[in-house]
This record gives C-alpha cells, sequence and structure tokens, in this order.
C-alpha cells in the first residue's frame, strides 16, 4: 500500500512560512527577500532534499558493503531555467567520501541512489539534466 504523507506549511509573515512535516519536524522557508530571509526557500530545499536523499542512500550502501567510509559530504549545485517556472534544468552532485573507500563501491552506490532508491532524484531527473561525480579521501573528515 502506499504511503501518504504531509507537510502543513503556516504562514508567518512577509513571504516566511512555518511548515512542519508528517513526522513532526519544523522547517521555516522564506520566499521573500534578502531582508526578510528567515530560512531557505522552497525551492533551495529541493536541492538540501536531493543531498539528503543521495546522501543515505550512497551512505547506507557503502555501509552494507562494509567499506571502511570515515566521513561523507554532498555538495549539490543547480541552475535554473531563465523563465518561469524556472525549474532546475542543470544539477551537480559532488560526493566526498572519506576513508580507505573502494572506487568502485562508491560508484556503484552512487549508480544505485540514482536509479532505484532516492526519489527525489528521479522526480527532478524529470526537469534536469544531473552529473553525478565524487572524491575518495583518504582519512576522516576534518572537523568544522
Amino acid at each position: 500500500m502506499a504511503t501518504r504523507q504531509h507537510t502543513l506549511a503556516t504562514w508567518r509573515e512577509g513571504m516566511t512560512f512555518d511548515a512542519t512535516t508528517t513526522t513532526g519536524h519544523h522547517i521555516v522557508m522564506d520566499g521573500g527577500h534578502e531582508a526578510d530571509d528567515q530560512g531557505p526557500s522552497p525551492i533551495e530545499l529541493l536541492l538540501t532534499a536531493l543531498s539528503g536523499c543521495t546522501g543515505t542512500t550512497v551512505l547506507g550502501i557503502l555501509q552494507k558493503k562494509r567499506e571502511p567510509v570515515e566521513g561523507l559530504e554532498v555538495r549539490v549545485e543547480g541552475t535554473r531555467a531563465e523563465h518561469h517556472p524556472k525549474v532546475y534544468v542543470e544539477i551537480e552532485v559532488l560526493y566526498r567520501v572519506y576513508g580507505a573507500v573502494s572506487p568502485e563501491s562508491v560508484e556503484r552506490a552512487i549508480q544505485l541512489s540514482e536509479e532505484k532508491y532516492c526519489g527525489v532524484s528521479t522526480m527532478l531527473a524529470e526537469t534536469a539534466v544531473i552529473r553525478h561525480r565524487y572524491e575518495i579521501i583518504a582519512g576522516k573528515r576534518a572537523a568544522a
């Protein structure tokens, strides 16, 4: 049976909305100008959703393969169309994998994420060309 989820977005002020998800998590979104900047814009959250979706699936696959992952960063950059509705038309995903991880395992994990497990990627691929690349960095990620 299909799973239904919901989000309730409630207008706060200006162009700011407080959103609550099915699981009770809260997000502040702002579609206004820099002066109102109280949260990410809704379109910006699509890139954030992609980074989280593909990041969790790639990490899970690498862990199942017992790869020695010591850190993972997923940077997503998108280019939007010039005219409304200004959808993303190009997206680049960079995976920085920390540890002595096999390149073949990373490539396979990215492929499985893109083709099978990350629904956000599948939806965005309807309007955007999505390119992936990765870097493997020996050792642990430096503390922020």
